[in-house]
């Protein structure tokens, strides 16, 4: 049987550990196809999402009358994009048991559908961390060793508009340093995890605060030539021989927008991805030129960051005030 497993603290779930009734018996070979379908952060939320619905007190394989009762059940307490999210968890296991999938039946979509209309679908962002208010965070920087990191990975998240899993699993062997600056592959993320790759150049910066600079500043401080780029430090601020986690790049961009007077409430390590893009369509580059470093392949893609700045964009009240 399939086996999706995640992890929450030092609580694992299993998918596996679901009672579900009649399975069809999977071989591991399938089974380790299935899981290299999905990226680790899309597994480890489908056990949490499947755990959630377990520990709700249903079972594998549902019906869909229990899937709408589910549904309705959170509606007051959880925002709509993750009750889309928990369906889209339900349905995986049910298509990847060879079960009937219960998601698409009349009764579920209509009780979405009434949850829309009743308690809104707005989904919360990240706020954007744009162009200054990511200087005001460096300037805040000193020299030691976890400093001299942070500026690095800042700054690069950034430029290189990074999703946190795509930052943390750069690697020297993926920058090649050119006469106008660097050029960084991307070898997976999240829309591919085919690992086709993507090649990012990252100019040099015409500010104080110039990433080809930071970074370079970074490995050498750190004698890194080979392997992962941004690595742990300990309490003493020494360098360990480890991937820094995604996690870790959460932490470090709130503490540091704590530690310039920046409440770091509505940001997260995404604020760094949609900070680049906002950023740079306010200063009026193209969207194909931002697309270019973002991965997104249409136009549909980038609208939810460019919606902010598009309402001010010849905005009605500018003709009258």
């Amino acid at each position: 049987m399939m086996e999706i497993v995640g992890q929450r603290g030092s609580t694992r779930f299993r998918a596996s550990a679901i009672n579900c009734t009649g399975d069809i018996p999977v071989g591991e070979r399938v089974t380790a196809f299935i899981s290299q379908s999905m990226s680790e952060n899309t597994r480890r939320g489908y056990a949490l999402d499947l755990a959630h619905f377990q520990n709700w007190g249903a079972s594998i394989p549902v019906s869909p009358e229990v899937v709408a009762e589910y549904l309705a059940d959170g509606a007051e307490t959880y925002a709509v994009a993750t009750l889309e999210r928990r369906l889209a968890a339900i349905s995986k296991i049910h298509r990847a048991l060879g079960k009937v999938d219960p998601t698409k039946a009349a009764i579920v979509t209509a009780t979405l559908q009434g949850i829309r209309r009743s308690l809104g679908a707005g989904q919360r962002q990240a706020r954007a961390l744009l162009r200054d208010d990511l200087f005001a965070v460096l300037d805040r920087l000193g020299d030691r060793p976890k400093d001299i990191r942070d500026r690095a990975m800042l700054l690069l998240g950034f430029a290189l508009a990074a999703r946190r899993s795509e930052l943390v699993a750069l690697d020297v062997e993926h920058v090649e340093f050119t006469p106008k600056g660097a050029l960084v592959t991307i070898h997976r993320s999240k829309t591919d995890q085919e690992a086709r790759g993507r090649k990012v150049a990252m100019p040099f910066g015409r500010t104080r605060h110039c990433p080809i600079a930071a970074l370079k500043d970074w490995l050498v401080f750190a004698g890194i030539d080979a392997g992962p780029v941004f690595r742990a430090t300990n309490k003493h601020g020494n360098i360990l021989d480890r991937r820094i986690s995604g996690e870790a790049v959460r932490q470090t961009l709130k503490a540091r927008l704590v530690s310039a007077g920046y409440d770091p409430g509505p940001f997260s390590a995404h604020s760094l991805r949609s900070g680049l893009v906002t950023s740079a369509a306010m200063a009026g580059a193209t969207s194909y030129k931002i697309r270019q470093v973002t991965g997104h392949r249409t136009e549909a893609g980038l609208s939810p960051y460019l919606r902010t700045v598009d309402l001010f964009d010849d905005a009605a009240v500018a003709r009258v005030l």
